[in-house]
């Protein structure tokens, strides 16, 4: 046995502010008793007031345990303050599993350490904060892995995982989290710690005696398939089944114990793995071919249907690559274990089935990450369609037999249309579990109605084909209520049984599984919750004007909490902080809106300290599956908190850099000599901006200055290249190098005659009065040319997504249209406008990094292909944000965390390719890149130039 590694904890922090007399004695009698954090302040508990689900309860305090010895005495104050817990990990519960009104205890910021691997058992002992992909990246060098993998792999914690008995796509091989458990460590309420393998005499017991009476019960109505999750699984307490106390505790969603360690399984990997992908007419002619499928035991059998696809498109041209999935409008994606033989012999077994439209076999892992990225972001993709309706959760987890399945959606499908609902359909076909989000009304009285209505409704139909009304959820406040639909009276009495063994003052998770919460009770959308209109400057267009709308897009999956991969959240990444992740974000705005919890609207402080470590980088905007777009909830905040009022000094020195910029050119020598000098402190300190940062030098010569000594030298087809203010002020030779690049590709190149700027820095500082001024003057000269025909080149990747995007939210119009349809970077038009070009070689190896406004808004998909096409070997970084994100690393007070980003990604990256050149449009990029590491990067303009006349 070895030690294995761990996350870093963070530094401990003390409550912000009491946010009530009566909770007052609580919050000090925690914060006496406990080294880690506890936070009462009405900021922190309206990051906490939901999970993934409907539901929303606003706790009266979150604790960060530092250890077991912290929870225990978090556990005893409360005790003694007769409060509730919660017990939280990643917050990804989709039911309703992880909020509540008394003190949620937040596991995941320190208690998430793997404490042991042992290889030869097979095993682990990890704490429950353990995010599972951690674990994962720990084992593998053995060849191991733990085999649930819920679609929230990545940001969900294992503690989650036992509370609802997650399973994931691999569930038909490698079985539930119940069955991957060995032993827990847990603790009662009453302050009882024990091992699940040796309980106490008294429980040991009291549970034996709870199943000798209902042995009836347990034996017939439990364990009757592999997907019933519903209610506790006492089934595990027969003698026959090994009275496994832990397995019998796994999926009880918090209600009976708060588990701090388990040992758990880890199984092997595959050696050889082929994903066979099945297109079928509908969802139904799918399930219909499960069962042959699980004749020849895959790994996975997962499926989804084209509306999802067709929100994925809408957001991102290519994001579903072509000819990836076969024919169809709905798929099956089969992950066999072996080579191409015995993903062969499965084409075969299925060819004849009923719906089939086409089949394909993947043998590219980076293509099945891909289409599996596709089926994981399911639950977001699947809550907004492109008409902009909402879908909701609550009959989005039930399961039945896999045989059953078609005959099931047959006659869910034609309950969903008597009802009037419409939903997207995903989920585990392999095991019989269908997820689906439907439109419920939550937003009258009558339509709360129906959604009571269907669920029990529902719950009768799932009941009728021997199903779940939870296949790996759990019950939550989504379906407890509806517990009794299928289970009879004497198990919903050994259910409260088991309860009062483990919690008999009901204070764990209290309203879940036994005396339950109605479905419609503390729902967050609710006619009863009186969500205000704010004024707002953006156009928000896609959420029709209303920033409740846009900020509610967040439904709490939780994908921002993911540590690598994409680009969101970098300053969650940094500090593992709820506060600074998109949801927790999110939700405070949520709460600004309602006004209980965050009273002063567009004027609370607690909003500004919710969004301060917010880059602006808006990754969220695409890799949420919901498309939330904080970085322009940001410009709107600061907009409306700071309008007509002094502002942040860093607001003026670089909200207004391009007009700064424009007087430094003047005397470039000059403005970096001061700036060098002795007086560096001082203009730092008044201007905002942190004394650790280094100020970037002015070009002896602007990118302007030199064109127009230079002139044009081709004639061809026309160009605009946009000399944005980084370029020409910071980086001539950039634009330069691309003006010889696009006149090498028979381009004439046409610059306009004077510095003009799209507005970027008046955007990120929140001043959008001022940035449509600089907008409109720069879309009345570039407009008439790009309406003519000319398309324009922006070499700023950040500038290029705001003409794309942000330009028609702040002026909304044919011109910002015009352009934004006109604008392309430069490995985008030479890829369009250029095809025949013969791009110049330039032998090596390029390590590209995507600035992250190009990648929400436009991707990276062209300049890795043109860097492949120059003849390099090219790595595509997938490492986030540099860290810089324009103004934010500049900004006092943020370099440490704009240091920590880095450090958490591009750098150690950059590192394992130390022969690498590397390629970064973005100057923001180029910028961190050299001042945190002396890396000096180039932009693409430049590498390929160097392929033309000389080296880089």
């Amino acid at each position: 046995m070895r030690d294995g590694p761990a996350l870093a904890t963070l530094e401990m922090m003390t409550a912000e502010k009491i946010t009530s007399a009566d909770d007052s004695a609580l919050a000090r009698d925690l914060t006496e008793a406990m080294r880690g954090e506890v936070d009462f302040s009405a900021r922190r508990r309206a990051e906490y007031s939901s999970d993934g689900s409907n539901y929303r309860c606003v706790p009266a305090g979150i604790v960060f345990p530092l250890d077991d010895a912290d929870a225990e005495a978090a556990v005893a104050v409360c005790r003694r303050h007769d409060v509730p817990i919660t017990t939280r990990g990643g917050g990804t519960s989709i039911a309703g599993n992880a909020v509540g009104d008394g003190v949620i205890l937040e596991l995941s910021r320190h208690m998430n350490r793997i404490l042991s691997i042992d290889a030869e058992a097979r095993t682990a002992v990890v704490q429950a904060g353990v995010i599972p992909d951690v674990l994962n990246a720990a084992v593998a060098e053995y060849g191991l892995r733990f085999g649930p993998d819920p679609s929230t792999h990545a940001r969900c914690t294992i503690g989650g995982m036992i509370g609802n008995d997650a399973c994931g796509s691999h569930s038909v091989r490698w079985g539930r989290t119940s069955d991957n458990v060995v032993d827990l460590d847990v603790l009662c309420y009453d302050g009882t710690r024990m091992r699940t393998s040796a309980p106490p005499e008294p429980i040991r017991e009291a549970l034996r005696g709870l199943a000798g009476r209902h042995r009836a019960e347990l034996r017939t109505e439990l364990g009757r398939f592999s997907r019933q999750v519903s209610g506790y699984g006492l089934h595990h307490l027969l003698n026959e089944n090994g009275f496994d106390v832990g397995r019998a505790l796994v999926g009880s969603e918090g209600t009976c114990v708060v588990v701090l360690t388990a040992t758990v399984k880890l199984v092997e990997l595959p050696k050889q793995q082929r994903l066979v992908i099945a297109g079928f007419t509908d969802s139904i002619a799918a399930a219909d071919a499960v069962p042959t499928i699980l004749q020849h035991n895959p790994l996975t059998c997962e499926g989804m249907d084209d509306r999802i696809l067709d929100v994925l498109r809408s957001r991102r041209k290519n994001a579903v690559p072509d000819e990836t999935l076969p024919r169809g409008s709905a798929w099956l994606l089969i992950d066999v274990e072996g080579d191409d033989s015995a993903a062969s012999a499965l084409t075969d077994a299925i060819a004849d089935s009923a719906g089939l439209e086409g089949i394909s076999t993947v043998n590219d892992p980076a293509i099945r990450r891909a289409v599996f990225k596709i089926r994981e972001d399911g639950s977001g993709l699947a809550t907004r369609a492109l008409d902009g309706t909402m879908s909701w959760p609550g009959w989005e987890d039930a399961a039945v037999p896999p045989a059953k399945l078609g005959s099931y959606l047959r006659d869910f499908d034609a309950l969903v249309k008597e009802y009037g609902l419409t939903g997207v359909v995903y989920g585990h076909f392999g095991e019989g579990c269908l997820h689906v989000r439907l439109d419920f009304d939550f937003a009258s009285h009558e339509g709360i109605g129906k959604f009571e209505e269907f669920m029990e409704r529902a719950a009768d139909l799932v009941a009728g084909h021997g199903g779940a009304n939870s296949g790996e959820h759990g019950d939550g406040r989504a379906r407890s209520a509806v517990l009794s639909r299928m289970y009879s009276p004497g198990m919903l009495q050994a259910f409260a049984e088991f309860k009062r063994i483990w919690d008999p003052g009901g204070k764990l998770n209290p309203g879940i599984i036994v005396d339950p919460a109605g479905v419609a009770d503390d729902l967050r959308h609710s006619p009863d919750n009186q969500w205000r209109s704010l004024p707002v400057s953006l156009a928000f267009h896609e959420d029709r004007g209303d920033i409740g709308k846009a900020v509610h897009r967040c439904i709490g999956v939780g994908k921002c909490r993911t540590l690598s991969g994409g680009v969101m959240c970098p300053s969650y990444r940094a500090t593992l902080d709820e506060k600074d992740s998109t949801r927790g974000r999110a939700r405070v705005l949520q709460e600004m809106i309602l006004g209980e919890t965050i009273t002063e609207g567009w004027q609370s402080e607690e909003v500004g300290e919710a969004l301060d470590l917010c880059l602006s980088c808006k990754g969220c905007s695409s890799d949420c599956p919901v498309g939330v777009d904080m970085a322009s909830y940001k410009s709107e905040y600061l907009h409306q908190r700071y309008h007509g009022k002094v502002r942040p000094l860093s607001h003026y020195s670089m909200g207004w850099l391009p007009l700064t910029a424009r007087l430094a050119s003047k005397t470039p020598r000059l403005a970096n000599a001061v700036m060098g000098s002795g007086l560096s402190s001082l203009i730092k300190r008044t201007g905002g901006i942190d004394p650790a940062r280094e100020l970037p030098a002015f070009a002896p010569g602007t990118f302007l200055r030199w064109y127009s000594v230079r002139g044009r030298k081709k004639h061809g087809k026309p160009v605009l290249l946009w000399a944005d203010t980084f370029t020409n002020f910071f980086s001539p030779y950039v634009g330069a190098a691309a003006v010889e690049v696009l006149e090498d590709a028979g381009f004439s190149v046409h610059v306009l005659d004077k510095p003009y700027c799209c507005g970027l820095t008046w955007v990120s500082t929140g001043q959008l009065d001022d940035a449509r001024r600089e907008l409109r003057r720069a879309l009345g000269a570039a407009a008439p040319l790009v309406e003519s025909g000319i398309p324009m080149v922006v070499l700023e990747p950040s500038c290029a997504a705001l003409f794309r995007s942000d330009g028609v939210e702040l002026l909304p119009g044919r011109e910002a249209e015009t352009v934004a349809g006109g604008t392309y970077t430069l490995a985008e038009f030479l890829r369009e406008h250029a095809p025949d070009w013969q791009i110049p070689d330039v032998v090596g190896k390029a390590a590209l990094q995507v600035h992250c406004h190009q990648h929400a808004v436009i991707g990276g998909a062209c300049d890795a292909a043109v860097l492949s096409e120059t003849g390099s070997t090219t790595t595509v970084l997938d490492a986030g944000c540099c860290g810089l994100a324009g103004n934010f690393g500049f900004e006092d007070g943020h370099f440490e965390t704009s240091r920590k980003v880095a450090e958490t990604g591009i750098l150690p990256a950059l590192e394992k390719l130390p022969d690498s050149v590397v390629v970064a449009d973005g100057f923001s990029c180029r910028t961190q890149l050299d001042q945190l590491a002396g890396i000096h990067a180039v932009h693409l303009a430049e590498y390929l130039r160097a392929g033309l006349d000389y080296e880089i």
